[in-house]
């Protein structure tokens, strides 16, 4: 339905995001290391992250949960064309709550704001599911 690319670039900004938190965390491993909290070699299987990165790796592996189900619905939807400005909108939101999520997961990490900012990424990828599975009845 759109004549745009206007889909992929909400993976693109989440890519980013995840990017991002993947030199995060490489930082505060490092930092982990020098403080000599942590030897560079536990790493190697990791049975323990150090508590200097706990939260930037907790938020990372958020990262492969829900977005999984949101990188699906949203290549479907745009290879099949049923993509469109409401479903475009549905994934900013998605991508800007986890944003928000991440932000709150690593600064005062109180699931008081994290757990509704979670819920509106969660309906924002059931809304884009639920048009997918409209559309494809009736197409």
């Amino acid at each position: 339905m759109l004549s745009t690319d206007a889909t992929l670039w909400p993976m693109i900004a989440h890519a980013a995001l995840v990017f991002f938190l993947y030199w995060l965390l490489s930082k505060k491993r490092f930092e982990a290391v020098r403080a000599g909290s942590i030897k560079a070699g536990e790493f190697r299987d990791n049975l323990q992250e150090p508590p200097e990165s706990l939260s930037v790796y907790n938020n990372l592996r958020n990262q492969f949960e829900l977005p999984v189900l949101f990188y699906a619905v949203s290549l479907v939807l745009y290879v099949s064309t049923a993509d469109n400005w409401g479903t475009v909108a549905l994934a900013w939101i998605f991508v800007l709550s986890r944003y928000a999520h991440s932000y709150v997961h690593l600064t005062s990490n109180r699931l008081r704001y994290r757990r509704p900012i979670f819920m509106v990424g969660f309906f924002a990828v059931m809304a884009m599911w639920a048009w997918l599975a409209a559309w494809l009845a009736l197409n």
